[in-house]
C-alpha cells in the first residue's frame, strides 16, 4: 500500500539486489568512462604543443572546471527536478552528448598560436569533448541522489556508491599506459570509448526506470536525520573548499614535477591521478580501510619525507625519487580527503557537498595550472602546496607548554637570522653546511608535529632557506613560459654558465678562462655538441658527403650551440616551439653563439612538426633532433611520421640525426624501428669515451638515419664508436596513434 501511495505499484517489484547491481554498474562505467577520456584525448592533443607536460596541466584544469559544471548541474536537477523529472532530461542530455562522438579534435584547431597557448587549448577541449565529459561529469552525484529516493535499505547513505565510483576511475587510470597504451591503437580507443558511452546510457536510462518504479522519496530515517541536523554553514563549505583545492593543487604540481623529467606521458600523467583517486575509494567506505586517525598521526613524517626529496632531489635512482614522492603525496592526500569525509553533511545535502568539493578542486587546479605558472619564476607552487597541506592537518592544543614556548621562541629567532642573513648579507654555505642546516630544521618541524601551523612554520623556513642559501647556484635569472621553467646560472667558480631546463643542462658556454680573464672570440659548443661529439660528426660528415657549404635544420634551439659547429658560407635553420628559449638565446648578455657563430639563422616559432611541414621537401642537407623538455624527448618527434616528414625534407643523400640521450628511456631502438619502416638505415653512436663533466663535455646517444649506408661519410664508416642499429623486430613501431613508454622505460633499467 506504501508504494501504491507514492504513485509507484510497481518498487517492490525489483530484488535490491537488482537496484543495487545496476546503480553500481552505471556509476562504475560512468567514472571509468570520465577517467579514461582523461588521457587519451590529452595524448591525442599533446603533439600540436610540442609535447609539453604543460598541456596535461591545462588539461586538468579544465576537466576540473567541466566537473564542477557538472555536479552544479546535478545539484539544480536535484534541487528543482527531484526524481522522475531529472531522468528525463538527463538522458536527454546524455543522447545529445552521444551525438558528438566518435572523439577527435575538433576542425579549425589545427596550428596553436605562439602566445596564449593556455586559452587555446583550454578552448579546444571545450569544442572537441565538452560536451561529452559534462555528461559524464553529473552522474556521480545524480545517480547517488537518484539511489537516495529508490527505498533501497541502503539509501540512506549512499556516500558508498562515490566509493565505487573512483574505483572505476581507477581502474581505467591504471588499466590505459599499463593494458590499453601499450597493445592498442588511438583509433581503436576512440571507438571502444564510444561503445562503452552507448552501453552507459542504457544503464542510466535503466537506473531512471527503477527511480521511476520506486517510491521516489528520501528514507525516513534520511528525512529526519537531515531535519535535526543543520544546514551547512559557510564556516563548513569554506572547510571543504579548503580541504579538496590543497590535493588539487599538489596533484598538477606532482605530476610536473615527474613528468617534466621523464617524458609528459600517460604513464606518469595517470600515476598520481590515480593515486588521488584511490583515497576517496579509501575514505568513503562505510569501514575506512585505512583508519583516519593513523594518517592524521603519521602524516608529519611523509610531509618531511617530501621536503628532504624536494630538497635533497637528483637521486640516481629515478625509481626510487618517483616513489618517495608518490608515496608521500599519497598519505598527504589521504589525510586531507579523510578529513572531507569526515565531515560530509546527510545526504539530503549530498549533491551541495560535491559541488562546493569540486569548487575546491578547480580552484586548486586553476592556482596550480594556470596562475602560477604566470606568477612565478620558479616553480614556488609546489612548495607552496606542501606547507598549506601541513596546515590541512587536524591538531589540538599541543606544543604550549613552557619548554615548548621556549623552543618555538628560539625557531623564531633563528628564522629571523635565516631570512637577515640570506637577503642583506647574501650569505652562501658549503653543500655540506648546507645540508647540515636544512636537517636540523626538518629535525626541529619534527619536534612541533603535533602543532600544525607550527610545523607548517618551520616546513616553510625550510623553503625559504633553501631558495637562500642553496650552494654552488649562481642564478642569475628564471624565466618561465608554458613549456617549464630555465634558468640561467654561473657556476660557483664563474667559469661557465648553463642554461638548465628541470634537471638537465640544455646548454653551457665558458665565459671566463681558469685564470679568471673573460673569454673573447668564438665561443667553444660545450656539452652534447662538443666538437668530437656524435652531433658535431654528423654534421661535419653531411659536409663532406656533399662536398661544399651545407643547409642545416635544428629542431630544438636551447642555448644556440650548434651554431658554432657550422661553416660561415653553411646555412641554418632552427625550429623552436618556445618562444621564452629564443630570448634567451638571442640575449648576448646570457650566450653569444648565435650572435658570434651565425648571427643570419633563422628562427621559425611553433611546433617543429607542423611548421616543418611548411619547408620545400629537399631543403635540408642535415636534419638534427634535439627538442628536449629537461630529460623528455617530445613522443611525437619519434613516430613513422615524423620520421617520414624528415626524410621529405632532407636532400637525396642527407642525414638525419637523432639525438636520444635519455636517463630513464632506451630510444636508440625505437629510432631505428621508424626509420626501418621508412625504407632507412640507422647507425648509433653512445659517444661515451668524449666525456669531460668538469668542463661541460657531456656524452650522448645520438641516431643518425639516412637513405643507405653510403650516405654516411668515411670518417663516420671507420669510427668504431658508429655501429648499425638494427630494428627489433619484437618492437611495434611507433605511431602518431601508439607509443610504449613503459616499454622504452623497462629497456633502459635492464641495460
Amino acid at each position: 500500500m506504501a508504494a501504491e501511495k507514492n504513485g509507484a505499484p510497481g518498487a517492490r517489484r525489483t530484488s535490491p539486489n537488482v537496484v543495487l547491481a545496476i546503480y553500481t554498474a552505471a556509476i562504475f562505467l560512468s567514472a571509468a568512462l570520465l577517467f579514461a577520456v582523461q588521457p587519451l584525448f590529452t595524448k591525442m592533443v599533446l603533439p600540436r604543443l610540442g609535447g609539453s607536460p604543460s598541456v596535461w596541466s591545462v588539461a586538468m584544469v579544465f576537466f576540473q572546471a567541466v566537473l564542477l559544471a557538472g555536479y552544479a548541474y546535478a545539484h539544480g536537477l536535484t534541487r528543482f527536478l527531484p526524481g522522475r523529472m531529472s531522468v528525463f532530461v538527463h538522458v536527454a542530455v546524455l543522447i545529445v552528448a552521444a551525438l558528438t562522438l566518435p572523439l577527435a579534435i575538433a576542425s579549425g584547431w589545427g596550428r596553436p598560436p605562439v602566445r596564449g597557448e593556455t586559452l587555446w587549448l583550454l578552448g579546444l577541449f571545450a569544442v572537441s569533448i565538452g560536451l561529452p565529459f559534462f555528461a559524464l561529469s553529473g552522474n556521480g552525484p545524480l545517480l547517488q541522489a537518484w539511489f537516495a529516493r529508490t527505498g533501497h535499505p541502503a539509501a540512506s547513505d549512499p556516500y558508498f556508491l562515490y566509493a565505487a565510483s573512483n574505483v572505476g576511475s581507477f581502474l581505467a587510470l591504471i588499466s590505459y599506459p599499463l593494458v590499453v597504451e601499450p597493445f592498442t591503437r588511438l583509433g581503436e580507443q576512440t571507438q571502444g570509448w564510444s561503445v562503452g558511452f552507448y552501453v552507459l546510457i542504457a544503464l542510466i536510462a535503466g537506473s531512471g526506470v527503477l527511480l521511476l518504479r520506486s517510491r521516489n522519496a528520501l528514507p525516513e530515517g534520511t528525512e529526519a536525520g537531515a531535519a535535526e541536523a543543520p544546514p551547512p554553514t559557510w564556516r563548513d563549505v569554506a572547510a571543504w573548499v579548503g580541504l579538496a583545492a590543497v590535493p588539487a593543487g599538489l596533484l598538477i604540481a606532482v605530476t610536473a614535477h615527474l613528468s617534466t623529467d621523464i617524458a609528459a606521458s600517460p604513464l606518469l600523467w595517470v600515476i598520481p591521478l590515480a593515486l588521488y583517486l584511490a583515497t576517496f575509494v579509501i575514505v568513503f567506505q562505510r569501514k575506512p580501510i585505512i583508519p583516519h586517525g593513523s594518517i592524521v598521526f603519521i602524516a608529519p613524517a611523509f610531509v618531511i619525507v617530501l621536503v628532504a626529496t624536494y630538497v635533497f632531489g637528483g637521486l640516481d635512482n629515478i625509481l626510487l625519487t618517483m616513489g618517495m614522492n608518490i608515496v608521500a603525496f599519497f598519505v598527504i592526500v589521504l589525510m586531507c580527503h579523510g578529513e572531507l569525509a569526515r565531515r560530509r553533511p546527510p545526504a539530503r545535502y549530498l549533491t551541495a557537498f560535491y559541488m562546493w568539493m569540486s569548487t575546491g578542486g578547480m580552484i586548486g587546479g586553476i592556482a596550480a595550472g594556470l596562475i602560477a605558472p604566470h606568477v612565478f619564476s620558479w616553480v614556488a607552487e609546489y612548495p607552496l602546496l606542501i606547507v598549506l597541506a601541513a596546515l590541512c592537518r587536524p591538531g589540538g592544543t599541543a606544543g604550549q607548554g613552557r619548554w615548548d614556548n621556549l623552543l618555538w621562541g628560539a625557531v623564531l629567532a633563528v628564522a629571523l637570522a635565516v631570512v637577515i642573513g640570506g637577503l642583506v648579507v647574501g650569505h652562501t654555505l658549503d653543500e655540506t653546511k648546507y645540508k647540515i642546516g636544512i636537517g636540523v630544521l626538518l629535525a626541529i618541524a619534527a619536534l612541533f608535529w603535533r602543532a600544525p601551523p607550527k610545523f607548517a612554520a618551520i616546513i616553510a623556513l625550510a623553503f625559504v632557506a633553501v631558495r637562500l642559501y642553496e650552494p654552488d647556484v649562481g642564478i642569475r635569472s628564471s624565466v618561465r613560459s608554458f613549456f617549464g621553467v630555465h634558468k640561467i646560472t654561473d657556476t660557483s667558480d664563474g667559469q661557465f654558465r648553463t642554461l638548465q631546463h628541470g634537471t638537465t643542462e640544455h646548454g653551457a658556454q665558458r665565459i671566463r678562462n681558469a685564470d679568471g680573464t673573460p673569454v673573447t672570440g668564438r665561443p667553444e659548443p660545450l656539452t652534447y655538441y662538443h666538437f668530437t661529439s656524435p652531433i658535431a660528426q654528423g654534421i661535419k660528415a653531411a659536409r663532406e658527403r656533399k662536398g661544399g657549404p651545407i643547409h642545416a635544420a635544428v629542431i630544438g634551439l636551447g642555448t644556440g650551440s650548434t651554431a658554432c659547429l657550422t661553416e660561415p658560407d653553411d646555412t641554418l635553420t632552427y625550429y623552436e616551439i618556445d618562444p621564452a628559449v629564443v630570448r634567451i638565446a638571442k640575449d648576448t648578455s646570457r650566450f653569444t653563439f648565435l650572435s658570434s657563430c651565425k648571427p643570419d639563422a633563422e628562427i621559425v616559432l611553433g611546433d617543429a612538426r607542423l611548421t616543418l611541414a611548411d619547408t620545400p621537401d629537399g631543403r635540408y642537407d642535415v636534419i638534427v633532433v634535439d627538442a628536449f623538455t629537461s630529460d623528455a624527448i617530445p613522443v611525437h618527434l619519434v613516430t613513422r611520421e615524423a620520421m617520414a616528414l624528415y626524410l621529405s625534407k632532407v636532400a637525396p643523400n642527407g642525414l638525419i640525426l637523432m639525438h636520444v640521450s635519455n636517463r630513464h628511456m632506451e630510444l636508440a631502438s625505437v629510432v631505428a624501428g621508424i626509420a626501418d619502416a621508412n625504407g632507412l638505415v640507422t647507425w648509433v653512436n653512445d659517444g661515451t669515451g668524449d666525456e669531460d663533466d668538469a668542463n661541460y663535455k657531456f656524452s650522448s646517444t645520438v641516431c643518425a638515419v639516412a637513405r643507405n649506408d653510403d650516405d654516411f661519410s668515411d670518417a663516420m664508416a671507420d669510427d668504431d664508436a658508429w655501429l648499425l642499429q638494427e630494428p627489433d623486430a619484437e618492437q611495434w613501431v611507433w605511431t602518431d596513434d601508439y607509443s610504449n613508454i613503459v616499454g622504452a622505460m623497462l629497456r633502459q633499467l635492464k641495460k
